[in-house]
């Protein structure tokens, strides 16, 4: 099969795309031919390479994979060739992409436990949006956050993939959704996906602008998977006992901080790790009911896998960006 495959760890002209042997699906697996595959800020990390985090090179990248059964193994019951098919790459051998082989190839194998049928009238590449995405944006606001109707929230990183996202998610609960980007452009696509107020982080001071717009008072819910520089002033735009949620730390993962923000205002600092099988199946199900239209940034051929990385990196794009074997 082709893929795009990183020969080892750095910038992205180590991304070569050429030949790498069939994946073998044991009993318990199947071989899905990708059709879409969505790249994440994780893509990046890996191929940088992250402390502690040891990938053996060569490796292949992607986790969110939507594509056509192929192989099933002679234990798996209820999935047939042909089948149309998104993967949790969450997977109990390691993350798909991270840990072990990923998705920017022409194949790719996976448990079957952790495949979830596409419903009809989704596209693969809806589909490959949401695992990471969607499913980490799913997880912070509702089973975290526990986000409600009427409730305040401020996203930072809002025109990426999981901030995106997040403002979906966040307008079908009912929520009033503060949005942050980093240019007027993206600010205003924010405001046509539902963001109920916009703020340029490189024209406004966001916590001052978010205090602002909530009488003083500070917003419920905040998502900060930026860290860095941000991770203070998001402490000061929540309210007495509202809660900040993190799952990242695409700006740097040792932030100075401030506690006493933490304790006279008795904030909630929540962590969230991933998503479960049964959050990508909610989620394609609201795909499919029109509920939630996945934002696609860019499509490119596999092929220009290095491009796309590059594009990413430069923050280029608003939604998801998806590459097609």
């Amino acid at each position: 099969m082709k893929a795009a495959v990183i020969e080892q760890q750095g910038g992205p002209e180590n991304i070569v795309y050429r030949n790498w042997p069939d994946p073998r699906p044991g009993s318990g697996d199947v071989l899905v031919r990708v059709k879409a595959c969505g790249l994440n800020h994780l893509d990046i990390f890996v191929r940088r390479g992250m402390p502690g985090l040891p990938v053996p090179m060569p490796f292949i990248s992607g986790g969110d994979i939507a594509g056509i059964v192929e192989f099933v193994g002679g234990e798996v019951s209820g999935l047939k060739v042909g089948a149309r098919v998104l993967l949790n790459p969450s997977t109990p051998a390691g993350m798909m992409g991270e840990q072990i082989q990923g998705g920017l190839a022409e194949l790719a194998v996976c448990p079957a436990s952790h495949v979830v049928p596409i419903p009809s009238g989704v596209t693969f590449e809806q589909a490959a949006c949401l695992p990471v995405a969607y499913g980490t944006a799913r997880r912070m606001l509702l089973t975290r956050a526990k986000l409600k109707a009427g409730q305040t929230i401020l996203i930072l990183g809002a025109s990426g993939g999981v901030g995106s996202a997040a403002v979906q998610i966040a307008k079908h609960i009912g929520a009033r959704v503060i949005a942050c980007a980093g240019t007027d452009e993206k600010c205003q696509r924010l405001s046509q996906i539902g963001a109920d107020h916009v703020i340029n982080y490189h024209e406004q001071d966001f916590s001052r602008e978010a205090w602002r717009l909530t009488d003083k008072e500070g917003v419920d819910v905040a998502i900060n998977f930026t860290g860095g520089d941000t991770w203070v002033p998001s402490l000061r735009a929540i309210r007495k006992q509202g809660c900040l949620v993190t799952c990242g730390a695409t700006a740097g993962f040792d932030p100075q901080t401030d506690i006493r923000y933490i304790w006279t205002r008795e904030l909630d600092i929540l962590g969230s790790d991933g998503w479960t099988t049964q959050d990508i199946a909610a989620l394609l199900d609201d795909v499919a009911g029109q509920r939630l239209e996945p934002i696609i940034s860019h499509v490119f051929p596999l092929e220009h896998a290095r491009e796309a990385e590059e594009l990413m990196e430069a923050r280029g794009i608003f939604g998801k960006i998806l590459l097609v074997p």
